[in-house]
């Protein structure tokens, strides 16, 4: 077995051309240096330097030694460095932004997977909209930040801020248990304009209204809220009906939920994060995040397939 501090000696040797700068390099004498080099071809059984009256050059032998040691060294200094990472990641700290009905399912089954693998990782959770919170991520206070966009109004992404698609989401007509549309595959908006309906705020229109305004009606809008909750249980209550992302439909009893066909119905869910950012647990956790999205994506699709959901 070749010593590795040799093979380290031998590459000085290679790199300066002579003892006494690879004792410099090496912060050694060049005597410590002579001695290492003698035992390194007492090793290997053959010459590796070849000594004229003032100068030093590698054998053949030497060149090719000192080549295949300097990959071996570069893997174990790779490796060390794999380590300290890691080391880091078993006991750092990850700053994740997310919306609020991600929530519900997305982030807690991701959250989990990664709190089995890394426990002692210190999470610190900040709920908020994209828009608020898309400058910590650029100034590196968030390291992944979930965030979404609709079709009708894209996420204006900070500079130096990459995304990630991690699924597209359909919206749900959501209604009371018991309402006809309730019992159908699928339904058109525009048969629904005379019904009562919860929306979000929106700014100047709501997604809503929106998508409305495309199906030629004006919706009646009893209740703007920002929170599913709040929609769901008004819905529930019969107080009108709702379109709400799957991701916000949370095993809400009372509702039935029903396909609604029309143009650019889905919202799109992404993470942002910072590239080059130095956090090493963010890698690992944005793979856990994909997996349970992609997880999700499945159940929504068989979803999807069905007659809708009580």
């Amino acid at each position: 077995m070749l010593n590795t501090h040799r093979l380290h000696v031998l590459a000085e040797i290679d790199r300066s051309g002579s003892i006494a700068g690879a004792a410099r390099r090496l912060r050694l004498s060049p005597s410590a240096v002579s001695h290492q080099l003698a035992q390194l071809e007492k090793e290997v059984g053959v010459s590796l330097v070849e000594r004229g009256a003032q100068s030093l050059r590698l054998t053949s032998a030497g060149r090719r030694l000192s080549l295949r040691g300097q990959e071996v060294l570069a893997l174990l200094d790779a490796a060390e460095k794999d380590l300290l990472s890691q080391a880091r990641a078993d006991s750092g700290h990850l700053r994740i932004g997310f919306f609020a009905s991600a929530g519900y399912r997305l982030l807690p089954q991701a959250l989990s997977r990664f709190s089995g693998r890394y426990p002692a990782v210190e999470l610190e959770l900040v709920e908020g909209e994209p828009d608020d919170l898309a400058d910590s991520v650029q100034q590196g206070a968030i390291d992944a930040l979930i965030a979404f966009e609709y079709p009708f109004g894209p996420w204006a992404v900070p500079d130096g801020v990459q995304v990630r698609e991690l699924l597209r989401e359909p919206l749900h007509l959501v209604v009371p248990t018991g309402h006809p549309a309730g019992r159908r595959a699928q339904v058109r908006l525009q048969e629904l304009a005379g019904e009562q309906w919860m929306c979000g705020t929106g700014s100047p229109m709501s997604l809503l209204e929106r998508i409305c305004a495309l199906e030629g009606f004006v919706p009646n809008i009893r209740c703007r809220s920002d929170h599913y909750e709040v929609m769901l249980g008004l819905v529930r209550a019969g107080m009108g009906i709702a379109l709400v992302p799957s991701l916000g439909i949370n095993d809400t009893p009372g509702v039935q939920t029903t396909r609604v066909s029309g143009p650019r119905l889905y919202r799109r869910v992404m993470v942002a994060s910072r590239p080059g950012n130095p956090n090493p647990l963010l890698n690992t956790f944005l793979a856990y995040l994909g997996s349970v999205a992609s997880n999700l994506l499945t159940v929504m699709n068989r979803q999807r397939s069905g007659d809708g959901r009580s």
